[in-house]
């Protein structure tokens, strides 16, 4: 079905672009987010209690504006926000579930703007290079629109055009997301323990590697490479003559969209099968080539006539070095033992936990997980559900999630529910069991058998034994030069501190109203009523903030 060149139109739906211009859009939504988040925190602006109920509908409401602001900001903004709804561990649960249903539907441009593109990157008209090219796009996202042709050989592709002035709006919005992630960085509540500067790097990089339709054309035959074997799975051909930096010419593979069902069983494909195949051919890239897709929704999946899944749109792909992989395995090792300091160091090794201050609250937020992911069943277990529990565990602690990480469990939650689209029965964590018994076959001292236990626990016992001396060593030296600190904790004197401290501002909230009270007064007698008045108001205030202090402190004591 192909796209109207019409809708409604953006400001930045343009090839030339303000500075200024976009500067003033950009940081207006800044601060009109930074009112709604202190509006957020105060507790008058609920007009009652804020209850936890209260604060999740407008964390909610909040988020479905952003979501809406950031399609009306442009392409820089629509990727930038699916990019952080993949990172759970800087975002509350209501942002990342809106920002994922972030679509860059946006107006088709018009094929005077598609011929320009393709003779300034081509370098000939549009009849010498296709003997047929249909103007109207068969889709347009926010980053470019896709046109069928026909080549002069006869085969059909398409030709994926990317918008114009992109490169140019890319330039001008990032300079600008820099400074507000500098902002933030220095911001003395967001700030600390977040790298939105390294945030800011990794989306950056992203975008533009995205924008480089060689550099995914690239990743097409890579892609295309790692299934050469697959006879179930298609990715469609890259005609290089035909393609540029701006332009990507591909064969034409038509298909039915995976989700939808009624289509499929229409065609007599098994769904079950479908279901299956789709979560392989994720685990074969992600597990055994290291190099997959990392957005793996349902518009960029279809299946052909045969019941052979097509993968599209290879712009946006994930890398898993083998040092990587590596860490990843111990990080698997560690949860399946369920020892929660070999997953802590398992984490800091991948960069995903950032060892700052006391890390016991966040050990006992992992021991939590595993003792209640783990008591299940493993092939009764959901993808959304653990990454749900991660996520939650993750905000406001010192997790850096890698952007590969994201992506990878994004994919496989997306694909859980794809699953189950096609098959009620489906269960993704079943059908990677397989998979991760093979990985569990590749770790030393996993035999089975007692003397194979018996030599990991010997190798554990020993490399314990052997660092012993240097940690004692270590230990004294941190002593001597005074780095060694004991940290104890007592809740009764905290209890008792915290109330001092609330009763004392309660009482010099009082002092300062009864000031107030006697200057009003002073002032009433001198004939000056209306200063008087601005006096006994600031005292009734005074007076009234030491009271609701009070208030809090009982409301907090009743809770243990």
């Amino acid at each position: 079905m192909s796209v109207p060149v019409a809708a409604k139109t953006y400001r930045w739906n343009q090839e030339r672009y303000s500075r200024r211009r976009r500067a003033f859009d950009i940081w207006g939504f800044v601060l009109r987010f930074l009112t709604v988040q202190w509006l957020y925190e105060q507790s008058w602006s609920y007009g009652g209690r804020p209850t936890p109920e209260r604060k999740s509908q407008r964390r909610r409401r909040i988020a479905i504006w952003v979501r809406d602001t950031l399609l009306d900001l442009g392409p820089t903004f629509i990727k930038v926000g699916q990019l952080f709804s993949t990172r759970a561990d800087l975002f509350p649960a209501e942002y990342v579930e809106e920002l994922a249903k972030l679509q860059d539907r946006v107006p088709a441009f018009s094929y005077d703007q598609v011929e320009t593109i393709l003779v300034a990157d081509l370098g000939r008209p549009i009849p010498e290079l296709f003997r047929s090219f249909d103007p109207i796009p068969l889709a347009a996202a926010s980053l470019g629109q896709v046109h069928k042709a026909q080549l002069h050989s006869g085969e059909e592709v398409v030709v994926k055009v990317q918008r114009p002035g992109l490169r140019q709006l890319f330039d001008i919005d990032l300079a600008i997301v820099k400074d507000i992630a500098r902002y933030f960085q220095n911001h003395p509540r967001w700030g600390p323990g977040r790298d939105w500067l390294g945030v800011y790097e990794e989306c950056q990089r992203i975008l533009y590697e995205e924008i480089d339709y060689l550099n995914e054309g690239r990743n097409a035959d890579t892609f295309r490479r790692n299934f050469r074997d697959a006879d179930w799975l298609r990715v469609p051909r890259v005609y290089w003559r035909y393609s540029a930096g701006r332009v990507l010419t591909l064969e034409y593979a038509p298909g039915i969209k995976i989700s939808h069902y009624e289509a499929l069983d229409a065609a007599g494909l098994d769904r079950k099968r479908l279901a299956r195949l789709s979560a392989q051919a994720y685990l074969e890239q992600v597990l055994n080539h290291g190099f997959f897709h990392a957005d793996p929704h349902p518009g960029n999946l279809a299946v052909d006539p045969q019941g052979a899944l097509i993968f599209y749109d290879f712009g946006m792909m994930g890398r898993i070095q083998p040092l990587t992989r590596d860490k990843l395995l111990g990080t698997l090792f560690a949860i399946v033992d369920r020892d929660s300091d070999r997953v802590i160091e398992a984490l800091v090794e991948l960069g995903a936990l950032v060892p700052q201050g006391d890390l016991d609250p966040v050990r006992r937020s992992v021991q939590y997980l595993l003792d209640n992911v783990l008591e299940q069943p493993f092939d009764k277990q959901s993808v959304a559900a653990i990454s749900e529990d991660l996520y939650a565990i993750a905000f406001d602690q010192p997790f850096r999630f890698p952007a590969t990480f994201t992506f990878v469990m994004r994919a496989f939650s997306t694909l859980e529910g794809l699953g189950r689209g096609l098959d009620q029965d489906f269960n993704f964590v079943e059908v990677a069991t397989p998979f991760a018994l093979q990985l569990m076959d590749t770790r030393p001292g996993t035999e089975g058998d007692f003397l194979g236990q018996l030599g990991r626990q010997a190798a554990q016992m020993s490399n314990s034994a052997l660092s012993l001396p240097r940690r004692l060593d270590d230990s004294l030296a941190k002593l001597e030069r005074g780095d060694l600190r004991l940290r104890t904790r007592s809740l009764e004197t905290e209890r008792l501190m915290r109330r001092l401290s609330v009763q004392q501002m309660a009482t010099t909230w009082a002092v300062l109203g009864g000031c107030l009270l006697i200057t009003a007064a002073i002032l009433l007698v001198g004939g000056y009523a209306w200063v008087a008045l601005v006096a006994l108001g600031l005292a009734v205030l005074a007076v009234w903030r030491g009271w609701r202090g009070l208030r809090r402190l009982e409301a907090l004591e009743r809770l243990f």
